[in-house]
């Protein structure tokens, strides 16, 4: 049971119960059934009323009057209109706390009822207001999954930067593509106007301000010195944070004003560029580079950048370069030279502790069935070595 199961009940009038034992003595007790309803909604207490519809019911089906016990417990005739009741009163509820815009406690019975849509509604329309207290939206947005994006919204625009890049990475997006990109692309563009109206503040301070349309590639071509003596404008793990996701992102605008943030990197002192594991070790040189090929802007030059570094790599043990370069050669479609390095850097490599796909999934993809042979033989592999020698022939075997 976590936070949002258990909203508390409002306070309820104490005379209340010598009301429904009258109504109960002198109508009988689906009356005083009623009567509870009534009186629990002039109270606003929707948690109880829920329950008391369910007892209603279950009188009305001739069975015990507890609405908690299972539904399990009930003759096998009673389970439809009892859980048809179960369905109506929930979405009562639910969609009463969404009038009344709490949809923590709205979400509490659409869960139950496996109907996400009214919550996901509300939480689209959903603007947190100064004194709100967003966070148990979030955690219905972003936590249990009804719409991410909009618990990242909340985050980046109320608590910063910072907070949005704890949550991204805090959390595993890898079944989630789609909300990855989308939080990236925000977190692209948020610390890239950050910068720049930090940028424009700085030339203004000292009274050289930059032109209106200016672009942070010009701004920082006119003033190189901007960054000198250990000047900066954002924080700097915030700019390493960010390139370090956009290198992930489709091709998109956003890539765009990643490298705009790469070239600000360039700029900063030694000391604040950060030290990164190869190939990324020249980090926003390398960022660069990487972004180079993404937007189509240098392929073949971002390409030769990081095959250079592969004998160093593979020389000095590190296989990560080699995985790098896998994925970068698969974002330029190029799956024929991907497999190539992976059979060269990566032939014995575990595929599933890998950051790329493996010579196998590779030569599959590629229809390259000998090559798929020859690395299953490679590993020792028996199973995928006769599969991919019959897989290599056009004619089938006689089966």
């Amino acid at each position: 049971m976590d936070s949002l199961d258990t909203p508390p009940a409002p306070a309820i009038d104490p005379a209340i119960y010598d009301r429904l034992r009258a109504s109960l003595e002198t109508s009988g007790p689906l009356v005083a059934v009623d009567r509870l309803c009534d009186e629990l909604r002039k109270a606003e207490d929707f948690q109880n009323l829920f329950y008391a519809r369910l007892m209603r019911k279950r009188i009305e089906l001739g069975l015990s009057p507890f609405p908690t016990g299972p539904s399990t417990e009930l003759p096998p005739e009673t389970h439809e209109a009892y859980e048809n009741t179960i369905r109506e009163a929930g979405r009562e509820i639910g969609h009463i706390y969404l009038e009344r815009r709490d949809i923590p406690k709205a979400w509490v019975f659409f869960r139950m009822l496996g109907e996400p849509g009214p919550v996901k509604e509300a939480l689209a329309k959903y603007q947190p207001g100064p004194d709100d207290d967003a966070y148990p939206v979030v955690e219905v947005a972003w936590q249990h999954a009804v719409l991410p994006e909009k618990g990242f919204d909340i985050i980046l625009d109320r608590h910063g930067v910072c907070s949005a890049i704890t949550m991204v990475h805090s959390a595993d997006l890898s079944q989630n593509p789609a909300v990855r990109e989308y939080c990236v692309k925000r977190l692209v563009r948020a610390l890239h106007e950050q910068l720049l109206e930090r940028l424009r503040g700085d030339l203004e301070a000292r009274g050289t301000p930059a032109a209106t349309d200016a672009t942070i590639p010009q701004i920082l071509a006119v003033h190189p010195d901007i960054c000198a003596d250990d000047a900066y404008h954002i924080d700097v793990s915030h700019l390493s944070s960010v390139v370090q996701l956009a290198i992930q992102l489709s091709r998109c605008p956003e890539l765009e004003l990643a490298r705009d943030l790469c070239e600000y990197g360039v700029k900063l002192s030694p000391g604040l560029r950060g030290n990164n594991d190869p190939p990324f070790e020249d980090t926003y040189v390398d960022y660069l580079k990487f972004l180079d090929v993404l937007t189509g802007r240098d392929v073949e030059g971002g390409l030769a950048h990081f095959r250079d570094k592969l004998p160093k790599a593979a020389e000095e043990g590190y296989q990560f370069p080699a995985e790098v370069m896998v994925n970068l050669l698969l974002k330029a479609d190029r799956l024929r030279e991907a497999l190539q390095v992976a059979r060269e850097y990566l032939p014995n490599a575990d595929e599933r502790q890998m950051s790329c796909p493996g010579v196998t999934e590779l030569a599959r993809r590629a229809g390259d069935f000998d090559a798929l042979a020859d690395a299953a033989r490679t590993k020792a592999d028996p199973v995928n070595y006769l599969a991919g020698l019959i897989a290599a022939h056009a004619v089938p075997y006689k089966l």
